[in-house]
């Protein structure tokens, strides 16, 4: 086992790794911005070094500082959590440079499955369900006749980078050409890489996406599924396990589609498959997540198997030990993502001094986060300050969890989207299972 670990990541996802190492009797090294001084991971961590200001790019994303830290600090390996550089192949190839062991599979795998156009291909290859589209477009023109071909409406995607950059939808074969070249100008600010692919747009889909944890010895198993159909410009804002739409024809379907992936690409460590479902029983793949998810809590809750500890495990060298490839779930779990936003003014984002502070508690209920009470969030981040997550018998119960959980949950200082968490558990479409990727688009409708 890894003697001490650095973690290349902040927040609450930071906290979650520190806590699981210090179970695991592992020492932790922390980094931070300047912004970050305060912060609870910060306190948490046996070590804690400034690297760099307030900016990511000066600091969670400066790689020559994250890695001279950890050869000074002397880890054998470093965690990425999720964002930032967790599905940077060129991180961790500098990572295996340092003799330093990168917590996520291998920079190989990083780079094909983080290449959705090639990602798209090898899973087409290895006879998984993928979507009717076309390989890399040479330009706007190619863009036009192929959704002549296809027939619209179709999806401009860029092949690289993620958080619903980069994608156009194209209604009329003859906007493909504009829609190209402007997908194609987002995405290389965004990512440095502006290369687009086409693929069929699919209307009242489920997004619904399998969790994998596969060792260094080809033991790939499945731990269910989530349901995050509930999203807002691409961005998911609650999750679900079991999903509620899928028969168990279905799951088992999806389950083995999703191991045959894994097999097929030769993955390592903790790993999500993301399909498109629709409700004549069908599904696609959509992409793969080489890294820990936001929502990987909903798993933990619904398997009693602890990702984070399992993650560590597998890079030291683990064998998996369940007897099974696809693990049975107990139960059904809710997340609801805790964004410091204003949704009544287009979900600006808020920061500020956190005055009041309470968390909910009681049998299966859990709150990741960093905050305390008297924390400065800063405007430097992403939104969320937290996830709630709750685990429950039944669904139904699941739901009246959360709704008690949200109604007990306090962060005085800031404006945060709790108000609208209970407005999506209060849908008729949410409560029926049965809702669909567009949601958001008609809640107050």
């Amino acid at each position: 086992m890894f003697p001490k670990i650095l973690v290349a990541n902040r927040g609450e996802i930071a906290v979650r790794i520190i806590r699981a190492c210090k179970e695991m009797g592992i020492q932790t090294v922390a980094v931070f911005s300047e912004a970050d001084r305060d912060a609870l991971h910060v306190s948490l961590a046996d070590e804690s070094y400034c690297i760099g200001a307030s900016p990511v790019q000066d600091s969670y994303l400066n790689i020559t500082a994250l890695l001279t830290v950890a050869v000074e600090s002397g880890v054998a390996a470093i965690h990425p959590g999720y964002g930032l550089l967790s599905e940077n192949a060129r991180f961790a190839r500098l990572c295996e440079q340092c003799n330093i062991a990168f917590i996520g599979p291998s920079p190989e795998v990083i780079e094909k499955m983080g290449d959705k156009d090639a990602a798209r291909r090898s899973m087409r290859d290895a006879g998984v369900p993928v979507i009717e589209g076309c390989d890399l477009l040479a330009d706007g023109d190619m863009a036009v006749s192929e959704a002549e071909r296809i027939g619209c409406p179709v999806l401009i995607k860029a092949r690289s980078g993620g958080g619903g950059r980069g994608i156009r939808l194209v209604e009329k074969p003859q906007d493909a050409k504009a829609a190209y070249e402007a997908a194609y100008q987002e995405a290389q600010a965004a990512f440095g890489d502006g290369e687009c692919y086409m693929e069929k747009f699919l209307t009242r889909t489920h997004h619904v996406e399998v969790q994998l944890l596969c060792d260094q010895f080809g033991h790939a198993v499945t731990l269910g599924e989530r349901e995050c159909s509930v999203q807002r410009k691409n961005q998911k804002l609650l999750e679900e396990s079991p999903s509620p739409v899928l028969s168990e024809e279905t799951r088992e379907k999806m389950l083995h589609a999703a191991r045959k992936a894994a097999k097929a690409v030769g993955y390592q460590g903790v790993g999500t498959i993301e399909f498109l479902y629709t409700d004549d029983g069908q599904f696609y793949f959509m992409e793969m997540n080489t890294r820990l998810q936001v929502e990987h809590p909903v798993t933990e809750l619904v398997t009693g198997v602890d990702l984070v500890k399992w993650q560590i495990r597998v890079a030291a060298g683990a064998k998996l030990p369940f007897n099974t490839h696809h693990l049975a779930l107990q139960g059904h779990a809710i997340e609801c993502r805790i964004n410091a936003e204003d949704p009544e003014h287009d979900n600006r984002p808020s920061c500020g001094k956190v005055t009041v502070l309470h968390v909910p508690g009681g049998p299966g209920v859990r709150f990741d986060t960093a905050l305390y009470q008297d924390y400065v969030i800063p405007p430097f981040y992403d939104s969320m300050i937290g996830k709630l997550i709750v685990h429950a018998p039944t669904r139904e119960e699941a739901i009246r969890k959360m709704r008690a959980a949200l109604g007990e949950l306090v962060v005085g200082g800031v404006v945060h989207n709790r108000e609208l968490q209970l407005e999506i558990l209060s849908n008729k479409e949410f409560l029926q299972g049965n809702y669909h990727t567009d949601l958001m688009t008609h809640l107050h409708k």
